[in-house]
């Protein structure tokens, strides 16, 4: 018969395998990992790169008056926004509510 502690074990490692995939290791290597994020094209990463840098440069001088004036030159946060959600690692936290409930 199995101990309450192997038990914990093997469900823990069920749901290690289920929930962690945020982050990916690279090349079997588990001191690096990478994040995908999904874009539709060059452009869209392009424009989440620049939104990136302009909303930096925001908060660092409170200003945008030394960016070039020819393009135009507003932060589309909600592209900003849906990049940031899918850094989220909503299945680890899913994890961690029935690590919970494991241990309880």
């Amino acid at each position: 018969m199995e101990t309450n502690e192997t038990k914990n074990l093997n469900r823990l490692k069920e749901l290690t395998a289920l929930y962690f995939k945020t982050l990916k290791p690279v090349n079997n290597n588990q001191d690096d990992y990478v994040i995908q994020i999904k874009v539709a094209n060059y452009f869209e990463l392009g424009c989440i790169i620049t939104d990136l840098l302009k909303l930096c440069i925001l908060a660092l001088d409170h200003d945008m008056t030394n960016i070039d004036k020819k393009k135009n030159q507003a932060i589309n946060v909600s592209l900003i926004l849906e990049t940031v959600l899918q850094f989220f690692p909503l299945d680890e936290m899913e994890f961690l509510g029935y690590v919970g409930e494991v241990f309880e």
